[in-house]
């Protein structure tokens, strides 16, 4: 088998390896006093019939947080449903609450049953809506059809 190694760090390896984890710390506490105190922010809902994803961001649009129904430990089907939607916006309230974001304009997206219930929780928790539009794409005129087959 032979004989095991011991392998000795110095004090100066472990005194670097301490100030790269400050350094970090220091980097992330910087973006996050970058940002600083938002007073107002964006919340888009992308509802599908499958899932439910709401992300919070900046008026730039840099995302500060996001949830979706499967992060809640729904599964299967019941990701779908307009309580999962529910539950993944009061997720985003009590966020929101903590970062100390006030006013919000709400951009929904998609056709699912979670775009309401979704609007419904954030009205209801007492969020400051300054506005709600709606930015599911759609359609105008199609795809060019198909010739007519020749008999």
């Amino acid at each position: 088998m032979g004989k095991k190694r011991l392998i000795q760090t110095t004090s100066q390896e472990e005194l670097l390896k301490e100030q790269e984890k400050i350094e970090k710390k220091q980097k992330e506490e910087e973006r996050k006093v970058s940002l600083g105190r938002i007073e107002r922010g964006k919340i888009y809902v992308y509802s599908s019939y499958n899932n439910t994803i709401i992300t919070l961001t900046d008026l730039r649009g840099r995302v500060l947080t996001w949830k979706s129904a499967g992060s809640l430990g729904f599964k299967g089907t019941k990701k779908g449903t307009s309580f999962a939607a529910s539950k993944v916006a009061e997720s985003i309230v009590n966020i929101c609450k903590k970062k100390g974001i006030e006013k919000f304009e709400v951009l929904v997206q998609g056709i699912g049953a979670g775009r309401d219930a979704a609007l419904r929780t954030f009205a209801a928790q007492g969020l400051d809506l300054e506005a709600i539009k709606d930015i599911t794409p759609i359609p105008h005129n199609g795809c060019r059809p198909k010739k007519p087959r020749r008999v």
